[in-house]
C-alpha cells in the first residue's frame, strides 16, 4: 500500500489525485464561463484527457460532443494498439458492448410499428421454431416488453463466454439453450439481463425470417446513416478494431459472442453520435424516419424505477436506456457497456440536443468516464450527472485508504517501539485462548481470505469501477491484516 502511494508520487500522480479530491466540485468552474461554446469545453478536454488517460493507464479514447443536435467536435486520443503504435482515429471501430441494446431496442420497436409484434404479447407467440428450456416459471408470462425493460426474470448471462472470430462459435439457439432460463418471476422486478436481449435477437429472426445483423442493417443502421456500424464481425475492415486492454493492462485477444443483440455491435464514434442524434427531439433527429416520436417516447418512458445498484447513478430504466432526471427538470437518457478490454458510454438530453459519447479500449475507464461526464453536465448548466457520483465514491475510497494508512503507520510505530524497548516480544507458542488472540486471528484470517478471493475473480465490480483506488485499498487491508496477525502472537514482557 505504501509502495502504491510512493509509486504515484514518483510519477507525479499523487498531486493529481489530491487536486482532484479537493477540486472535484469546482473542477470545471472556468469552463462553465464559456457555457454554450463548444470550444471552451473541448479546450478543457484537450488539456485534461491525456493526463487522465495516463493516470488511469487508458491506451486510447474517442470522445464526441453533440450540441443542438449536431456533432460539433470529435477528439481522438492515444493508441488502438500500443505495441504496434496504431493510433485511435475516426475510422476506428469500437465494440460498443451494451450500447448495442439501445440499438436493438430500435429494431424491436420497428417491428412493433410495422405491426409484426405486440409488446405485451407472450414471446412464445413469436418464438415457435426453438424449444424453450425447462423452467419452474412459465415462458408464456414473459412479454417482449419484459425483455426490453429487464423485467423478464432472465439471468445476466455469461459475459465471459467469448470465442475467436476465426474459430467455431456456438449458434444463438445453442447458447440460449443453456442460458435462457428465468431465475425470477417475470414482471416482478428489474434484473439486468444480457440473455433477455439475446432472446429478442431470436425473436427478431423468427418473426422476420432473416439474420438479425442483416435485419438491423436494413431497418435501423442503414436508414440512420450508420454505414460504419455492424453486428457482423465479417463486415469489419481489417485492422479497424482496437486491441482491448484488461484491468492489468494486458492485451485481450479479438473475440465474438455467440449472440449479437446484447453487446455485439461495432461502430465508429461518428456512427454512435448519429444514433444519439436520431433519438433526439423532432427538431434535431426525431427518429430519422425509422421510429416515430411516439415510439421514442415509449423507449424513454420510465418502465422501472427500482433498478438495484444502477439506482446509485440513474433514476430508472426505459426500454434500452437508463434514465436520469436532471436538476433543471429535463430528462436525459444514457447507456454504456464493458467487455474484454473495452468500455463505452453515451449520455444525451433529447429535449435540448446536447450529448456526449466516450469510447475506450480499456477496462479501467469508469472513473475516467465519471470525471468527463460530470464536467460535461456542469458545462451544460446541470448540477452534475449521476454518473459523476463515481467521483464522490472514489474520493471516499481515498479517504478510507488514508485513514487505514495512518492506522497502519501508527500501529507499526508502536509495535516497533515496543520491540526495541523490550516491552513486547513475539511468542507463537503462547496459548491461543488468550482473550485478544482469537478475535485478532479470526479478523486477520477473514480479511486475508477475502482478499485472496477478490484477487482470483475474473470480474469484480469495485476493481472495475475504481481500478487504482481498489488496488491501494486492498494493499492497505493486507498490511493491516498481517500486522493484526503479528500482534495476536505477541506478548507484553
Amino acid at each position: 500500500m505504501i509502495s502504491c502511494l510512493l509509486d504515484k508520487f514518483k510519477k507525479h500522480k499523487l498531486i493529481v489525485i489530491v487536486l482532484m479530491i479537493i477540486m472535484a466540485a469546482l473542477s470545471f468552474t472556468s469552463a462553465i464561463s464559456g457555457e454554450g461554446q463548444v470550444g471552451g469545453f473541448t479546450g478543457h478536454l484537450d488539456g485534461d484527457v491525456p493526463e487522465m488517460m495516463d493516470h488511469y493507464e487508458i491506451p486510447g479514447a474517442s470522445i464526441g460532443i453533440i450540441e443542438a443536435g449536431e456533432l460539433r467536435w470529435k477528439g481522438f486520443y492515444g493508441y488502438a494498439d500500443i505495441e504496434g503504435e496504431r493510433e485511435i482515429t475516426e475510422d476506428t471501430y469500437f465494440r460498443v458492448e451494451s450500447i448495442s441494446k439501445s440499438v436493438t431496442a430500435w429494431g424491436v420497436m420497428k417491428l412493433v410499428e410495422d405491426g409484426m409484434i405486440d409488446l405485451d404479447e407472450p414471446i412464445t407467440k413469436y418464438i415457435r421454431e426453438w424449444s424453450f428450456p425447462e423452467s419452474r416459471f412459465s415462458y408464456d408470462t414473459i412479454t417482449t416488453r419484459h425483455l426490453l425493460t429487464h423485467t423478464s426474470g432472465m439471468p445476466l448471462g455469461d459475459f465471459l463466454d467469448r470465442y475467436s472470430p476465426e474459430g467455431e462459435v456456438p449458434s444463438l439457439e445453442e447458447s440460449l439453450g443453456t442460458k435462457a432460463i428465468p431465475m425470477a418471476e417475470p414482471g416482478k422486478g428489474f434484473t439486468y439481463s444480457n440473455t433477455g436481449y439475446n432472446l429478442l435477437e431470436l425473436l427478431v429472426e423468427e418473426v422476420t425470417g432473416r439474420d438479425f445483423a442483416e435485419y438491423m442493417k436494413e431497418k435501423v443502421l442503414g436508414p440512420l446513416g450508420m454505414d460504419n456500424s455492424t453486428y457482423d464481425w465479417g463486415d469489419l475492415p481489417e485492422g479497424s478494431v482496437p486491441t482491448g486492454y484488461d484491468m492489468e493492462g494486458t492485451p485481450v485477444e479479438s473475440y465474438v459472442y455467440p449472440e449479437k443483440a446484447s453487446g455485439g455491435m461495432f461502430a465508429t464514434l461518428e456512427d454512435v453520435a448519429a444514433f444519439m442524434i436520431a433519438g433526439m427531439g423532432e427538431e434535431y433527429g426525431g427518429g430519422k424516419n425509422v421510429l416515430t416520436s411516439k415510439s421514442l417516447d415509449q423507449l424513454y418512458r420510465p418502465a422501472v424505477e427500482s433498478i438495484g445498484i444502477y439506482g446509485l447513478v440513474f433514476d430508472g430504466y426505459g426500454m434500452g436506456y437508463y434514465l436520469e432526471d436532471l436538476s433543471n427538470g429535463q430528462r436525459s437518457v444514457a447507456n454504456g457497456g464493458q467487455g474484454g478490454g473495452v468500455m463505452t458510454y453515451f449520455h444525451y438530453v433529447p429535449e435540448t440536443g446536447e450529448g456526449i459519447v466516450i469510447l475506450t479500449n480499456s477496462q479501467r475507464s469508469w472513473p475516467f468516464f465519471g470525471r468527463i461526464i460530470d464536467d460535461w453536465a456542469r458545462w451544460n448548466g446541470y448540477e452534475g450527472a449521476g454518473f459523476g457520483k463515481i467521483l464522490m465514491a472514489e474520493n471516499i475510497l481515498w479517504i478510507i485508504i488514508v485513514i487505514l494508512s495512518a492506522a497502519f503507520l501508527i500501529r507499526l510505530y508502536m509495535l516497533s517501539r515496543g520491540l526495541v524497548k523490550g516491552e513486547l516480544s513475539l511468542s507463537p507458542s503462547a496459548p491461543l485462548s488468550r482473550t485478544r488472540r482469537i478475535p485478532s486471528v479470526l479478523i486477520s484470517a477473514v480479511t486475508l481470505m477475502g482478499l485472496m478471493w477478490a484477487v482470483n475473480q475474473d470480474y469484480l465490480f469495485i476493481t472495475a469501477v475504481f481500478p487504482i483506488a481498489s488496488s491501494c485499498l486492498g494493499a492497505a487491508m493486507l498490511l493491516l491484516a498481517l500486522e493484526q496477525l503479528f500482534l495476536a502472537f505477541s506478548i507484553e514482557d
